[in-house]
Order: C-alpha cells, then structure tokens, then sequence
C-alpha cells in the first residue's frame, strides 16, 4: 500500500491549430457524435431525396403541361396536369419541411452531446492541463467552435444532402430534353466547382487565424471582467481600452479576410451561373426558332439549369462553412484526446482505515517548463488532534506544497500519504473526503449562501450549516443578510467582502467533516480579534481532526504543535515556535519583521 504507485500517463504535447486540424477531425467527430443519432439521421436523408426527388418531377410536369395544355389550348388537361403538379409540390413541401426539422434536431443533439463530453472531460483536467489550454480557449471551443460544427451540419443536413441528388438527377432529365444544350451545363459546373476548391483551400488558413483571434479577445474581456477593481484602482481603464481595441482589430482583419475570400468566390460563382442561363436562353431561343425545341422543354431546361447550379452553390454554401468547422473540430479533438495528466488508478482504495495522519516524505515537484524545482525533499508530518503549521518567504513554495497533497498536482518524487496510503492510489472521491482543502483566492459560486456551503455535502442540514458558519465566525453577518441561507451571492463572491468570502469559504470546509483540514493562508483577510476567535473555534470544533496551515503571520501560528519552515523550497526547519525562535535563523528573521522582541517571547 505504502510503495510508489504506477506514474500517471504523460499528458499529451501541447498541438497548435495546424497540428490540431488534421483532415479527418471533422469526420471522425461527425462519425462518432452522430452514431446515436443515426434513426433520426436516416430519417433525414430518406425525406431528403423524396423532397429532391418531387422537385425534380416538377419541372417535367411543367413542360408536359405547357407543351401539350397550354399550347393547344387543352383546359382539361391543364386542370388535370396542375393538380397532379400541386400534389406532388405538397408532398415536396412537406417532405423537405420535416426533413430541414429533423436534421436541425439531429445537429442540435450533436452539439448538446459534445458540450457535455467537453465539460466532463474539462472537470477531468488537473491544474497542468488547464494552465495548458487556458479558460478562454476552453470556453470558446465549448461555445464558439461547437456552434461552427452545429451551423455546418445543419447547413449539410439541409443543402448538402440534396445537392447531389438535384444536380445528377437535374443534369439526367435535362440531358433527357435536349443533349447539345446539356453541354452548357457540363462546361459551367466545372467553373464553379474550381471556385468552390479555392475557396476551401483559402478559408483553411483563415479559418485558424480567426479562432485564435476570438480566444484572443475572449482572454482580454475575461481578464477586464474578473480584474476591473484592480483596474478601477489604478485608473488603467485607457491602457485597457487600447488592449481590447488591439485584439478586436485582429478579429476584425481575420473576419475580414474570410468575408473576402467568401465574397470573391461566391461573386465569381454566381456570375458565371448567371452567364450559363443566359447561354441557355440564346441557344434555346435559336433552336425554338428553328423548331427543334418546344418552349416549355426550354423552360423546364432553364429550372433544371436552376436546379444543378443551386445545388453547386447550396454546396458552396457548406463547403464555405467547412474550412472553419473543421478547424473547430480539431479544438474541440485535441480537448477530448488529451489524458488527464492525474488520472483515478485503476484500482483505487476508496477507504481509509485511520484517523487521518498526513505524512510528506522527500517530496520533490517542479512545474512544467521551469528550469528549478520549487519543492526539493520536502518532510512533514500533520497528525490527527494536531496543528502544523507552514511559514517562509514568498515564493518558498508554501501553496504548491499544499496543492500537492489533495493532488491537484502529482509529485515528481516523494510521497504523500494519509494513514500510511499514498494518495496516488486514492480514489479522487475518497481524497474529496478525507482531504478538505481552503484556498489562498476564496471562490464563492453564484447561487445563495446555502448552496455555496453545500458544496463541502450536498445533503447538509441548515443546522449543519449554521454549525459551520458559528465555527467560522460568519454566523453573525449571515443572519444580519436579508434571506439569511438563502441570500443571493453573486459570482465569485463579489457580493461580500474579502473577510466575509474567506470566512465561508472556510464554513464550506467545515461542512464536509474532512479528516485532514488545509487551510492556504485563509486567515489574511481577518482582523486580529475574528482571527483569534475563529482559530479557537477551530481547535474546540475540529479537535480531532489534523490540520495544516499556511500563513504569513507568525501570530497566526505561533500556538500550532509543530512548524515547518519552508526556504526556498527545502524546509530549513521544525519545532515548536519557542524552539524555532531559539534556534533557526530563518524563523527568527520572520519573527523579528512582524513582531517586537517582547510580543515575539
């Protein structure tokens, strides 16, 4: 139980855009989403080409009407022929009307079914892997890239679907009415299916561009949005101005480049439809001189010329959509495909036997990409019943060491273990129990205050929570708030102050009953009475329980059992604080920058 578990698989080299786009992104993804929806999908295609299939008869009919009613003058057979037109229009009407309905549901399950494998596989994601994407990119494949891969398949379900059976059914009955005028079409439809390849080939390119502009200006909203008090304070309202105008202009140029290219193709391909119907009214008006063409094979030669050049163009129109869906696609494959660099062992313990003694042993961590480890053999040992507290400089690596033992991180070499089981081979609901974490940036959800402090259990009596906010020392200024419980907390917290966010923070901890309580200076925000009073709450309500604080004043810890002094990512020492006063030049150098050498005895 005790020994090195297996590592967890490496994550995945981070890919750029061109590297996350290859040709068959789109397809598999397309193949694999739309598996469970393939009745509703096979509906689609069947009233598709009953839909085309009626449109195609249409025109046919039209002729015979016009040649052999209109032309003659036959009334009877004007009336009889129209009704037979107007049945077989409803049925086309209606045909291609539920078609477009399912294949919109189709589409729209596809993109219910994708946003839900992505929050999952993102909730899956240690701190590595979303350092690695970045919470802008992520929102944006979530949101933006999944709407580009809805938008296209619609667009596919409702046009492109009919297109190849309108232009090899309409090219078949127009050769049928008149073979040298067909040649007008077989020299058009190479023209525009050339237009129709730049234009793929062009939007690629930009395509990629434009998805990293609008990350780009994600990041910038999203950094003004969670930072306008910093930014309010120092009065950098211009200096953000001028960053969110810099990356809108980049989104606007990128759009810009792939409104061109649609615009210069899609003119290019409508002109020379445009020149082929005027081709075929020339040469049908020669040959309906001189009798060798009836008019209404004319007119049903020019809807069929209609038809084939719609249905090239209905084809641009989703080909134009491709380029930025398959670049989508590749976003949203590269999210999926990528290992959780902490993943759940294969056979995890899902309990513990113990009361909670926390043990680290040598343990060693260095981001990824830094040059230095910010932790180097690090040694400490929190029992049940017991205080351990942790203090050294910025950046001693106080927090990372924290972070490591709940394992949002995994160590590099080392071990963490709680009741003599190394949390590698914890099962990650196991750890959510047993390890009870308060972070240094206090992050309260919107909803009330009883539904933030539900997070520690979801099944909390009200007098649970009450219990939890008497311990933290917010019971007051809850009951003071209109709704008490149920007073409404706004994202983030921005609702209370920093004091009063910590302090729930810490009631949602407590709500949970972990064994082992790590609190990552959650105590700054206090003042030096709600400071003492809580800390003494804590050592009557949590007794049994072992806990680690990280603080950076000494008052705060001075009274804990044991103290480890972090410097430099090596503990420079351990002891009661008398002892470390006594005899280490590091906590004494801390000691005397906040207290007097009598507040300090």
């Amino acid at each position: 139980m005790t020994g090195k578990p297996p590592a967890p698989p490496a994550p995945k080299a981070a890919d750029s855009d061109e590297e996350a786009s290859p040709e068959g992104s789109i397809v598999r993804l397309l193949a694999e989403y739309l598996r469970p929806h393939r009745r509703t999908l096979a509906l689609t295609v069947v009233l598709q080409i009953i839909g085309t299939i009626a449109s195609l008869y249409v025109p046919t009919l039209n002729a015979d009407l016009v040649n052999h009613g209109v032309a003659t003058g036959d009334t009877a057979y004007v009336l009889r022929h129209g009704a037979f037109m107007l049945a077989v229009t409803v049925v086309q009407i209606a045909a291609s009307g539920f078609a477009v309905y399912f294949g919109a549901r189709t589409a729209m399950g596809l993109g219910r079914d994708l946003r839900a494998d992505l929050f999952t596989q993102v909730q899956r994601f240690s701190a590595t892997e979303m350092d690695r994407f970045g919470a802008p990119s992520l929102i944006t494949r979530a949101t933006n890239d999944i709407t580009q891969i809805v938008t296209m398949l619609v667009m596919a379900l409702t046009m492109l679907l009919t297109a190849p059976i309108a232009a090899i059914g309409g090219l078949a009955l127009a050769l049928s009415l008149d073979v040298p005028m067909t040649g007008v079409l077989l020299a058009a439809i190479p023209v525009v299916a050339v237009a129709i390849a730049f234009i793929v080939i062009a939007m690629v390119p930009a395509s990629r561009v434009m998805q990293r502009c609008i990350d780009g200006i994600n990041r910038v909203m999203r950094e003004h949005i969670t930072g306008i008090r910093v930014i309010r304070a120092f009065v950098r309202d211009g200096h953000e101005q001028q960053r969110f105008s810099e990356a809108n202009a980049e989104l606007t140029a990128a759009s810009l480049r792939v409104g061109r290219v649609q615009a210069f193709f899609g003119a290019t391909a409508m002109m020379f439809g445009n020149l082929t119907s005027i081709a075929i009214v020339w040469i049908g008006a020669g040959r309906i001189a001189d009798g060798t063409m009836q008019i209404g094979d004319l007119i049903a030669f020019l809807t069929y010329a209609g038809m084939i050049l719609g249905a090239v163009m209905m084809s641009m129109g989703v080909f134009m959509m491709a380029p930025r869906a398959k670049v989508a696609a590749g976003r949203i494959r590269e999210v999926l495909d990528t290992d959780p660099s902490i993943a759940n062992p294969a056979e995890p313990v899902t309990e513990l036997a113990g009361l909670g003694e926390l043990e680290v042993e040598g343990v060693t961590f260095r981001y990824a990409g830094a040059e230095e480890a910010v932790l180097r053999g690090v040694d400490l040992v929190a029992r049940p019943g017991q205080t351990t507290a942790v203090i050294g400089s910025t950046g001693a690596g106080k927090t990372t060491l924290l972070h490591l033992i709940p394992r949002l991180f995994d160590v590099d070499a080392g071990h963490i273990r709680v009741d003599g089981v190394d949390v590698r081979e914890m099962d990650r609901a196991l750890i959510a129990r047993t390890i009870g974490l308060v972070p240094q940036r206090a992050y309260l959800f919107s909803g009330t205050v009883g539904s933030n402090l539900r997070y520690g259990d979801p099944d909390a009596s009200d007098d649970d929570l009450w219990r939890a906010l008497e311990t933290a020392q917010a019971a007051g200024f809850v009951r003071a708030m209109p709704d008490g419980l149920d007073t409404v907390i706004g994202q983030g917290g921005t609702t209370v102050s920093g004091g009063q966010r910590q302090r729930l923070a810490i009631a949602r901890t407590l709500v949970a009953r972990p064994k082992v309580y790590l609190f990552d200076d959650s105590f700054s925000a206090l003042d030096t009475a709600t400071d003492a009073a809580l800390r003494a709450a804590l050592a009557r309500d949590i007794a049994d329980a072992a806990q680690v604080i990280v603080a950076q004043r000494v008052s705060t810890i001075r009274d804990a059992d044991r103290i480890v002094v972090l410097d430099a990512g090596r503990v420079a020492g351990t002891g009661t604080h008398e002892e470390l006063l006594a005899g280490n030049a590091v906590y004494a150098e801390i000691v005397n920058s906040q207290l007097t050498l009598q507040e300090a005895l």
